[in-house]
């Protein structure tokens, strides 16, 4: 059965060119089954007996497959290394570089089930639901329950992304980012402007005030990227999808439309354009926004906390950067934000001891002492609480003060605000940047923008669906 499960999904991807698959679609997919074959979720989950918390993994050698480079890289090449060196079970860590994130689900896709050629593998935001389906997982709430890990150390707004409505947690949360408010302080005092903006109309409020007197040429610079309208979906505590935001069960229609959340976000936005106060900058990959900011030319940016130490580095010193809450689309909107980045899943070779070993390299990569390292040297959130109270993390919040804002904003959001799981998130990105392109472009208006979103939204869920039915 589980081999028709991933032909399935396989086909599925391979049908609608997902270069990025974020998820997959229906329950159909991943549970309906036909009469007397188990479904991939509770085969997911087989591997694991009443002696995992005892299995002895002496000798066991577990591949573990990640999409970080750069000094993300570095980073991640030291945790492994530490474990490799000190850890007394006896397990070793090879750790393989697969490129983007993109690279790196396309790699697994084309694996043999049952011998995927990696044990661990990083996966990012996008790929949450589709991996939930699969069935080519032990779900992280099995290990989890096995040890009996107290989940309660790990942050619950970042936990509560990567778990669905019933409380199983499928993957354990890494690398997790949230976007900021990025301004140039220098400017706001020039300008006379004391208290920063919460939302987007109060931006367009100090628009004048910013480009008179603060001295800057753009008031803010906001990349066409999908995620930003995500965020302030969430802001406005409105959902993006159906079935409970894709938690309850695979969405099968996007709600943005119907609760007006989608035009709200547009007529904000495009009023900040229209006004000469947010310029297209164009799609978040060209870094335009981010250079207009740190080069002094923009007085505030969107971007993601990850970014903050880039961003200081390249401002140069030459302003006092500060950070604030993500802007809300309306003064009274109460919503919070929700996570990006990757997370961490166990895959299901059908190896208890291999799940063990993984489970053992897990535990080390979130523990306190890792965590303040990996925020130190990355920028990403510490995802388990205690790791506030290390002197790694100590030192460097207090190097980078800014970086409290990210911390504070978490805690201020609710699970709530955990944001949408959805079969073809790539797809509705992509679809979402290019109809605010065009508002911007001015060939369509923003009720044009966002009937056209839900549409092709709709019709990307549905066929999905319909594919893997």
């Amino acid at each position: 059965m589980k081999r028709r499960v991933i032909a399935s999904i396989l086909a599925a991807a391979m049908a609608f060119s997902l270069a990025a698959c974020g998820n997959t679609a229906s329950n159909t997919a991943a549970g309906a089954t036909a009469e007397g074959e188990e479904s991939a979720e509770s085969a997911g989950s087989s591997v694991i007996t009443d002696n995992f918390k005892n299995v002895d993994t002496n000798g066991t050698t577990i591949t573990f497959w990640h999409s970080m480079g750069g000094v993300n890289g570095e980073a991640m090449d030291y945790l492994v290394n530490k474990f490799n060196e000190e850890n007394e079970d006896g397990i070793t860590v090879e750790s393989v570089y697969q490129g983007e994130y993109d690279d790196t689900i396309n790699k697994l896709k084309s694996a043999q089930i049952g011998n995927m050629g990696a044990d661990l593998v990083q996966i990012y935001d996008l790929g949450t639901r589709f991996m939930i389906d699969s069935g080519w997982v032990i779900p992280m709430q099995d290990m989890i329950d096995a040890d009996g890990y107290d989940i309660s150390q790990i942050e619950p707004n970042v936990a509560a992304y990567y778990t669905t409505d019933d409380g199983t947690m499928y993957s354990m949360p890494f690398n997790s980012s949230t976007p900021l408010l990025y301004y140039n302080k220098d400017m706001f005092e020039a300008a006379g402007i004391t208290e920063v903006p919460a939302s987007l109309p109060e931006i367009a409020e100090i628009g004048d005030a910013l480009m008179e007197k603060g001295g800057a040429q753009e008031v803010i610079a906001i990349s066409i990227y999908g995620w930003y309208f995500e965020q302030f979906l969430c802001k406005q505590g409105l959902n993006m999808v159906d079935n409970g935001n894709g938690r309850e069960a695979a969405a099968t229609k996007v709600e943005f439309d119907e609760n007006g959340g989608g035009l709200n976000i547009l007529n904000a936005w495009y009023d900040l354009y229209e006004k000469g106060y947010a310029p297209n900058v164009g799609r978040s990959g060209s870094d335009t926004a981010t250079t207009d900011f740190t080069s002094g030319k923009a007085a505030m940016m969107l971007a993601s906390t990850a970014s903050l130490k880039q961003v200081l580095e390249d401002s140069g010193g030459n302003f006092e950067v500060g950070t604030a809450y993500y802007p809300a689309v309306s003064p009274d909107d109460k919503g919070g934000v929700s996570i990006g980045g990757a997370s961490l899943w166990a895959l299901n070779n059908q190896d208890e001891t291999k799940a063990a070993a993984t489970w053992k390299f897990i535990k080390f990569l979130i523990s306190p002492e890792s965590q303040a390292y990996w925020n130190a040297q990355t920028g990403y959130f510490p995802i388990v609480t205690a790791a506030q109270e290390e002197q790694t993390f100590k030192d460097n919040i207090a190097k980078y003060p800014q970086f409290q804002t990210a911390l504070d904003q978490l805690h201020d959001s609710t699970p709530e605000s955990a944001g949408a799981l959805l079969s073809v998130f790539p797809e509705s990105r992509q679809i979402v940047e290019t109809q605010i392109e065009n508002m911007l472009n001015g060939n369509v208006t923003p009720e044009e923008a966002v009937d056209n979103m839900a549409s092709e939204i709709n019709k990307t869920i549905e066929e999905y669906n319909l594919v893997n039915g």
